[in-house]
């Protein structure tokens, strides 16, 4: 089956259209101000308000507070939360049960080890994201254009499905697949024409490269509270 894909950090219509008509699974909105594709929940809502059904909307938040989700859930139509910074277990399952939506836990991965974390949040998130452990002195946990031993996750099971993430681009996103035996991965800073600045070429050029590939990672049942709707 052809790995689904999720686009992050979109910012513009154009950028949101190409997305959604090249088959992307998720668009995701950054809600982050030290990250270059950061918006604001107003800047955010014309764009989500573009997204056609069942494509997913995601906002990507950094050990947010009640009051900053608060804000971007009052304002933006959002499916799923992704929680992009250091949330313990505890953090996310209370996130999830506060807005009764489901939430996605982004991981920092260098070695095997960091993936040993994912099991305490098996019964407090809906999906996993893998990325790429950041540089020392990064002003951001993700975006940064960075790889991990793709091999690692091959070897691994999880409780929850997962997301690949962590400098993929149409240049390496088929060995990443074959080499992780992703069904899913993340993609932003790889579809960029420069930091920030996503190109629609280049969304759609990879969105059409994963529906070549044939995902043979391990499937999922849906998840208890995730109700009817593919998360």
């Amino acid at each position: 089956m052809p790995v689904d894909v999720k686009i992050c950090g979109l910012t513009t219509a154009e950028a949101v259209d190409a997305a959604v008509e090249g088959g992307a699974r998720w668009v995701g909105f950054v809600f982050f101000p030290p990250s270059p594709r950061s918006l604001t929940p107003a800047q955010a809502a014309p764009l989500a308000a573009r997204v056609r059904d069942p494509v997913i909307r995601v906002a990507l938040t950094v050990d947010a507070e009640d009051a900053v989700l608060d804000a971007i859930l009052a304002a933006v139509r959002i499916d799923l939360l992704q929680l992009h910074g250091d949330e313990p277990p505890a953090r996310a399952a209370a996130i999830r049960a506060r807005y009764g939506l489901p939430v996605m836990k982004a991981l920092a991965i260098t070695d095997a080890a960091d993936l040993d974390r994912a099991d305490a949040y098996a019964d407090a998130v809906d999906r996993l994201l893998f990325d790429a452990r950041p540089p020392p002195g990064a002003t951001r946990p993700g975006g940064n254009a960075r790889s991990f031993d793709w091999s690692l996750l091959r070897r691994r099971s999880f409780a929850r499905p997962w997301l690949l993430a962590g400098g993929l681009d149409a240049g390496n996103l088929a060995a990443a697949v074959a080499a992780s035996g992703a069904r899913a991965v993340d993609v932003s800073s790889g579809v960029e024409a420069a930091p920030g600045v996503k190109s629609a070429v280049k969304i759609r050029e990879l969105l059409a490269l994963a529906r070549t590939l044939d995902a043979d990672g391990p499937s999922f049942p849906p998840s208890p509270q995730a109700g009817a709707r593919p998360i």
